[in-house]
């Protein structure tokens, strides 16, 4: 793209056309990247992001544009952007700001639309796209008249800073042409305070008298940067600290009171020690159902702990758990608070606090101690695919090799810094277990959305917005197999990341359910696939295929310089055995009931 001319914000009421008008407002916002597919609907705008400083990023498919802008937000703590042309350019983009509503990521959508005088004709390219998004933005904005894009523009930016989620800014096509007379608004941040005195009060009053305290830090304290002061308040008090599902980067993990996740395939550790408390600060999390079931054989919630919760979204307090203090407040602000006004008191936890941190201690090591002999799954079915995969050698005469293991080297090898993006599968799922991280915007995943085709493209949008730091990508064949062509956006745009595919040839995870409750009668879940690395070769990228266990470190390190060093994206092909992992949700299926008589046999 060219030199921006002047990245210096219009101020004052200026002759302008609708176009400069959302330019303008994006320089405001410090818009500076978006990801989307060109498109007539916009190009009058598109024409002048060039001197305005703004980089389109083009994307193959505009499902992955709309990740990259998630995967953008999570990282900058800015905002992530996306546009395509209108129909299916806008349609293709719901899954993805979908995740990122439940991400809770900053990601504004630009949907041009039909023109004003062909909206409800029929015509090419005509949807209705409002109520398509409305179920998973928290702010939808329609330019009704052009003379207000500036103001609809800015409120779309504003509010998904103050809302935490996704807005969506829907724009006739028309609306961008002729002449107004307007004012780029300045933008408006939200600040947020400790919450109200009297929650806070009986907040102090439990910590005081509670004896095994332990937090729960969720994504509000990635989102507002409350590690430190998490950390502050952990340390007071020798509380535990467990993340919250697909959280792992809410705590560092180098720290001694951090135990890991909770949650599917998360950490026994934390369960174990959760299981035990009297109260628990629910840091920034909703403590979401999928986020808290029983794993591992542990109904591990606590029945009569007290809790605490907090959050920055009042419709949370005790949505989903029974909650004793709500706290409607900022995760940062409210932990300083609490920090401070127990900092000299005597508190009844401080009596064990030797005593729990040796707890603390043994649970964690103990829990590593199983994560290191824990080298494959356990359930018959798997047993018979190691035994298989034992005598089976793979296309490059290696062998299949257990995904637990392979987990637990690239765990060994990844680089300081690093960020990782995981998709949803069973492999991906049981990494949950290994995955630790020592500083905030670090992981990203689908959260409980938990759509396919995630981690490539959320991490192309993650490296756009941090070009320092490693980006590593997990995901499964299936998954893969959906969002694998963005490697030519990396390729394209030198945004150069790593991406490790689990090639188990297989839908794992609905193959699972197949086993427990449909007496291995497998259909539809078998992918047998090509070489992904050389797929991804003949996109531009490197590629590596491992099939022998003691080559997966190195290999991780290979791509890593290869990236850091060459800026070359490289696919990491990982020959995996058929083994699977526990179902993702043993509540929701059950043994099949069959009446029909040609049926009867199926059960």
């Amino acid at each position: 793209m060219t030199a921006p001319r002047n990245r210096k914000v219009v101020e004052g009421v200026h002759k302008m056309t609708p176009s400069e008008a959302f330019v303008e407002t994006l320089v405001a916002n410090g818009v500076t990247e978006m990801f989307g597919i060109m498109g007539s609907a916009f190009m009058d705008a598109m024409d002048i992001f060039a001197p305005a400083g703004i980089e389109l990023i083009p994307v193959v498919h505009e499902q992955g544009a709309a990740h990259m802008a998630d995967g953008y937000a999570r990282v900058s703590g800015r905002h992530g952007v996306v546009i395509g042309q209108n129909g299916p350019g806008i349609s293709n983009c719901v899954t993805a700001i979908a995740a990122a509503y439940w991400a809770h990521s900053p990601v504004v959508i630009v949907t041009p639309e039909t023109g004003t005088m062909g909206i409800g004709l029929g015509g090419f390219q005509e949807a209705n796209q409002l109520p398509m998004f409305q179920e998973f933005t928290k702010y939808q904005g329609h330019v009704c008249n052009p003379k207000r894009m500036a103001e609809l523009t800015g409120r779309c930016f504003d509010r998904a800073m103050s809302e935490m989620g996704p807005t969506q800014l829907n724009i006739p096509r028309d609306h961008f042409y002729g002449e107004i007379q307007t004012e780029i608004p300045k933008p408006m941040r939200i600040e947020r305070g400790a919450g109200g005195e009297n929650s806070l009060h009986a907040a102090v009053e439990l910590l005081a008298q509670a004896r095994f305290p332990v937090i729960l830090a969720g994504g509000g304290v990635v989102m507002g940067d409350a590690v430190e002061e998490c950390r502050a308040l952990a340390e007071r008090l020798g509380a535990p600290v467990v993340t919250g599902y697909l959280r792992n980067d809410a705590f560092p993990a180098k720290h001694p009171l951090w135990t890991g996740p909770l949650g599917y395939q998360g950490s026994k550790a934390s369960m174990k020690l959760i299981a035990q408390a009297d109260v628990v600060i629910a840091l920034g999390s909703r403590m979401g159902p999928f986020g808290t079931l029983p794993q591992h054989g542990l109904d591990y919630w606590p029945k009569n702990a007290k809790i605490i919760q907090v959050e920055a979204d009042h419709t949370n307090l005790g949505l989903v758990k029974k909650i004793t203090v709500g706290i409607h407040g900022d995760a940062k602000a409210v932990a300083k608070t609490l920090s401070a006004r127990i900092a000299n008191q005597s508190l009844a936890c401080d009596q064990n606090k030797v005593e729990r941190a040796a707890t603390i201690a043994a649970e964690k090591a103990a829990w590593e101690k199983e994560l290191n002999e824990w080298t494959h799954e356990r359930d018959p079915y798997s047993l018979d695919m190691i035994t298989e995969a034992q005598s089976e050698r793979t296309p490059t005469g290696g062998t299949y090799l257990h995904p637990r293991q392979v987990l637990r080297e690239l765990e060994k090898a990844m680089p300081a810094r690093v960020m990782v993006s995981t998709d949803i599968g069973n492999i991906n799922s049981v990494a949950n277990s290994y995955l630790r991280f020592d500083e905030p915007r670090s992981f990203f995943a689908p959260m409980s959305f938990g759509n396919c085709g995630y981690a490539l493209p959320t991490i192309i949008g993650a490296k756009c917005a941090a070009q320092d730091r490693p980006a590593i990508a997990y995901a499964g064949d299936g998954a893969w197999g959906m969002s694998m062509v963005e490697i030519m956006t990396a390729v394209r745009h030198d945004i150069p990341v790593t991406a490790v595919v689990f090639h188990n040839r297989q839908w794992g995870a609905e193959k699972k359910n197949q086993v427990d409750f449909y007496n291995r009668r497998f259909v539809a879940g078998e992918l047998d696939s090509e070489s992904f690395a050389g797929i991804a070769k003949a996109m531009g990228a490197e590629g590596i295929v491992v099939d022998r266990l003691e080559d997966v470190g190195p290999a991780l390190q290979k791509a890593i310089d290869l990236q850091m060093n060459q800026r070359k994206t490289c696919v990491i092909e990982i020959m995996c055995t058929r083994e699977l992992g526990d179902p993702f949700r043993r509540d929701a299926l059950a043994k099949p009931v069959r009446f029909l008589e040609k049926y009867k046999d199926y059960v």
